[in-house]
């Protein structure tokens, strides 16, 4: 069975640890099973604490997820960090920003799966999902119209091109990422790279 990315529990207090602990458990669930077979009494069997201290900590299976996402973003954005901040030459920071969100997506590729099925038979997911990808929407939007306004970026629609680009990193996260085998990763961001550097940068960049 193929095992999900985990983070470290060591140096942490006791309900720092019970809480990663179960992070990790609803991460390796969902690398293997779908959302809607997930349970708190089996998520706290995997942990070893009573089934009252999942509530400790969230209030249901979908706060869990919210909170999964939340972490997933907060990697993102580090690995975007590069072009979103901006400070240096573009294509450059963009292609290092491409191959580090990859790396991510790769670490993470099931779990992204497993959200992307469920939304279409959960709604909270789905609003959890829609939230998600909107904030990478409008963050993807405001860099490309700072390089308009300078003129590195032509005239174009810069929040239709954000979540045209957005989508399809999902499809191709999900399809080259999703399950095990996974592809490899070198070759997913090299044709990631090429293809937002041509829509936005041009042939010459």
């Amino acid at each position: 069975m193929s095992q999900a990315p985990t983070k470290p529990v060591t140096k942490l207090r006791k309900s720092d640890q019970t809480k990663r602990a179960i992070v990790n458990a609803a991460r390796e669930f969902l690398w293997n099973k779908p959302f809607r077979e997930l349970t708190v009494r089996e998520l706290m069997s995997v942990t070893g604490t009573s089934r009252p201290a999942f509530y400790q900590y969230f209030s249901d299976l979908h706060r869990l997820m919210e909170h999964l996402l939340d972490e997933l973003k907060n990697e993102i954005m580090v690995a975007a960090a590069p072009w979103f901040e901006g400070v240096g030459e573009p294509v450059e920071l963009l292609s290092r920003s491409l191959e580090d969100f990859v790396q991510v997506c790769y670490e993470q590729g099931p779990f992204i799966r497993a959200i992307i099925e469920a939304c279409s038979m959960d709604s909270k997911l789905e609003s959890a999902w829609d939230n998600f990808i909107t904030g990478f929407d409008i963050a993807v939007c405001e860099r490309i119209q700072q390089d308009q306004a300078v003129g590195l970026i032509p005239p174009m629609g810069a929040m239709q091109v954000a979540i045209s680009l957005n989508r399809m990193d999902v499809g191709v996260t999900v399809k080259n990422f999703g399950r095990v085998p996974r592809s490899e990763p070198t070759a997913v961001a090299e044709s990631l790279k090429r293809i937002w550097t041509l829509t936005l940068y041009g042939p010459t960049a």
